[in-house]
């Protein structure tokens, strides 16, 4: 939301007070509570009269500042996002004839007591960030309406991240983005899952604590400032010193909720029947027949709307003029070893027989007069369920329980965002502030049901809307995309952002969504897609089966997916930070390397984990051009070393890309390549790149289940590698990057054209590098 006419004038019909100066401070115990009138004074005939602002802060946990400012404090509006109980500890909370600070950790807020409104965010020595005069403001328009607003100061070199996932640059200066899920696709400013959280590379994030509209200015309004502001009389916030974005992330997720550990085979490739194609049984089984024959391993199968009988979204039946014996073709599906997966969403078409048992039940969103909410887009009649109700979850949960009885997974929760406001919800909620938190019911009433069923880390959604604590509830993908090398890089934008934004798990439409991709820009979106943390072939008038477009998308696809399993070791070591920390297994460059400069605005490569770099080929011809920071890094296929920092060009065939191991990194490669699920440890090669003289590194390989099968400890004194594994480990290897000279003590020495392979026949392996 825009106030200002330029610098100097407010828009016409614009009127806004600022906190001028402290009246006083409230101390209590864990809080501190600042009056700050909005106007000079000087006598007590100035404090007669108003407005003035209260502003509260508090510490949630350490390194985190909750600031509230309230203009009128009489309104009570619900919901709220839901947070977590951290380890809290009490805050240092000061006053002297300055100022008064309020402390958390190593961060703290300090109010200026002088004739002008200061607050400035501190921490070890220096100042963060800080509300100054005419920054904090209560703001009322011509139209009634009356906002809370704060800005903070963006230092010269301070970029922001996050807000969601956002398919424009991923550098959000210059920016106006509103907190407002919608259904827009990825090519527009609107986005499906809103998250009114940023963090900088200047050592603080922050996160706006209402679920409603959020309006953000990043460097837009005010050039130097990040403004935010809500409609209403009380803005809150937090400011999260980190310093670095990884610590800011884990204690935003610390506050708004990790994503839990998913199951291993959701990590395969994933092939749906797509939207508005023509399937049954015979088709699908045509499908994965032809994968069987092609050896293209396939984890999960899914079905999209048209499982169900059209008009009739969502009664939750098979359509039997397609789908005659859905329980039968589950078994055979799953002797199959497939997982399924089917598409819901959370709306009721009137048609469908669950609209009269839902609306006699009072489980549909309801008008002011009593009346079902109602309306023709997308489905005719259509209604939606209210997720408010404990009563209509529960009642929702159980259709979707028959299924999974039946022998479904998971499901695709799709929509979510098109909510109205203009309802009535059953427990009185505010219907703004619902609108963005009806993705966190919806997807919450579908994954906490397949979590009972399935076990914790079995359960998966596949979701398209989220807000804030959304991911608790993974798998996300990126929503409907064209089928073009532009939409490519605006779904990895959306996704990067995503992951700068608390979530940890993505995936997108390989080929894109709307139309039929080029088969060139099919076979590099394969490369892509197989090296994002999940892997879907999804599309809407057409297949995604490779041979549609050519043998060679077979062998893309064929390449790409075996990779992705032996990759498996890496991946599942990768998530167990998103479980611990919240740390996304795709990372913008900046989430690794804050320090380097050049990684501020790249957005068309990404680590995926700590130490594989990807850079997705957007061109038909394969070129590709992609920063390598510091160090000698390795190509993970090919061996090839190249040198940063510098700018990379290169040309790749369709089965190749830029995937280039990190100096000084240890990898494990698992000894499968035919499906995601096996013993990660058996036969394990650890490939050791750049590993650096006196360096230490911990190898830990993970069981699906986050429990450790082994642990590797390499270290290089000199010319000499000593690898020594931790418990009894079958067959395992380690391969020095690179490297063909070498003698080995503990193990036997193969020769390899991407370097000396050693098979452990001890627990402990010494290789010495020859001349």
């Amino acid at each position: 939301m825009k106030f200002t006419d330029g610098y100097w004038l407010m828009r016409p019909g614009v009127q806004a007070v600022y906190p001028a100066q402290v009246l006083d401070g409230q101390i209590g115990p864990d809080s501190l509570v600042v009056h700050a009138p909005c106007y000079r004074f000087h006598d007590r005939d100035d404090l007669l009269r108003g407005p003035a602002l209260t502003v509260a802060f508090s510490a949630p946990i350490p390194d985190v500042i909750r600031v509230a400012v309230t203009h009128f404090a009489g309104q009570d509006r619900k919901p709220d996002f839901v947070l977590m109980d951290g380890e809290s500890e009490l805050p240092v909370i000061a006053e002297d004839d300055d100022a008064l600070t309020f402390t958390s950790g190593a961060l703290t807020a300090r109010i200026a007591k002088g004739p002008r409104w200061s607050l400035d965010f501190l921490a070890e020595g220096r100042r963060l960030t800080g509300s100054g005069a005419k920054a904090m403001a209560a703001i009322d328009t011509a139209d009634g309406e009356h906002f809370v607003r704060e800005q903070l100061d963006l230092a010269i070199d301070a970029f922001v991240y996050g807000l969601g996932e956002r398919f424009g640059p991923l550098v959000k200066n210059g920016q106006s983005v509103d907190s407002w899920n919608a259904d827009g696709g990825t090519a527009s400013e609107q986005a499906y899952k809103n998250v009114p959280f940023f963090l900088t590379n200047a050592g603080y994030g922050v996160f706006v604590n209402h679920p409603g509209r959020v309006s953000f200015e990043v460097a837009s309004e005010a050039v130097a400032r990040a403004q935010f502001s809500v409609e209403g009389q009380e803005l809150e916030y937090f400011l999260i010193y980190g310093p670095t974005p990884r610590e800011i992330l884990s204690k935003y997720t610390a506050l708004t909720g990790r994503p839990p550990r998913v199951p291993a085979w959701s990590y395969g490739l994933w092939l749906s029947t797509s939207f508005t194609t023509d399937y049954d049984e015979a088709t699908v089984g045509g499908f994965i027949d032809e994968m069987v024959r092609r050896d293209l391993p396939l984890s999960v199968f899914h079905f999209d709307s048209f499982w169900m009988r059209e008009f009739n979204w969502c009664d939750f039946e098979w359509d039997p003029r397609t789908f005659p014996d859905p329980r039968g073709m589950l078994e055979r599906l799953k002797a199959r070893g497939l997982r399924i997966c089917v598409w819901i969403n959370p709306y009721i078409a009137q048609r469908s027989p669950l609209f009269a048992e839902a609306k006699a039940a009072g489980y549909l969103l309801k008008r002011a007069n009593g009346d079902v909410w109602q309306w023709d887009l997308w489905q005719p009649g259509l209604a939606v369920v209210d997720f408010t109700n404990p009563e209509a979850r529960q009642w929702y949960a159980g259709k979707l329980d028959a299924l999974v009885e039946m022998g479904v997974d998971c499901f695709k929760s799709d929509f979510g965002e098109r909510i109205p406001t203009d309802v009535v919800y059953a427990d009185g909620s505010d219907p703004e502030r619902v609108h963005n938190l009806y993705a966190y019911y919806y997807n919450q009433t579908v994954f906490e049901l397949l979590r009972k069923r399935r076990g914790e880390g079995e359960a998966l959604v596949f979701a398209r809307s989220a807000t804030v604590g959304s991911q608790q509830f993974p798998v996300h993908w990126g929503g409907d995309c064209e089928s073009t090398f532009e939409a490519m890089a605006e779904s990895l934008r959306g996704g990067l952002s995503l992951g700068l934004s608390g979530f940890g798990y993505w995936s997108h439409d390989i080929g894109g969504f709307e139309g039929t991709p080029d088969p060139a820009v099919f076979k590099r979106w394969i490369a892509f897609g197989l090296l994002s943390s999940h892997s879907r072939l999804h599309g809407h008038e057409s297949y995604r089966v490779p041979w549609l477009f050519d043998e060679e998308a077979v062998d893309v696809l064929r390449s790409f997916t075996k990779l992705k399993a032996r990759l498996m070791p890496y991946l599942l070591k990768s998530a167990e930070q998103v479980v611990a920390g919240g740390v996304p297994v795709m990372r913008a460059m900046v989430l690794e390397f804050p320090d380097d400069p050049a990684c501020t605005h790249l957005e068309r490569q990404y680590m995926l984990g700590d130490d594989l770099l990807v850079a997705p080929v957007f061109t038909a011809d394969g070129s590709v051009r992609y920063y390598v920071p510091e160090g000698t890094w390795t190509h993970l296929v090919t061996g090839e070393k190249v040198v940063g920092p510098r700018w990379a060009r290169e040309q790749h065939g369709f089965d190749s890309v830029p995937l280039l191991a990190r100096p000084g990194s240890v990898i494990p490669i698992g000894a499968v390549e035919d499906r995601p699920e096996y013993d990660y440890a058996a036969g394990v090669t650890l490939r050791v790149s750049e590993l650096g003289d006196g360096a230490e590194v911990s190898t830990v390989v993970p069981a699906a289940d986050g429990s450790v099968l082994a642990t590797f400890t390499t270290t290089r004194t000199g010319r000499e590698i000593r690898v020594t594994s931790s418990g009894t480990v079958n067959g395992w290897r380690v391969q020095l990057s690179g490297v063909g000279a070498v003698r080995a003590e503990g193990g036997a020495v193969t020769p390899d054209p991407l370097g000396a392979v050693v098979r452990a026949e001890t627990g402990t392996v010494v290789l010495t590098l020859e001349d």
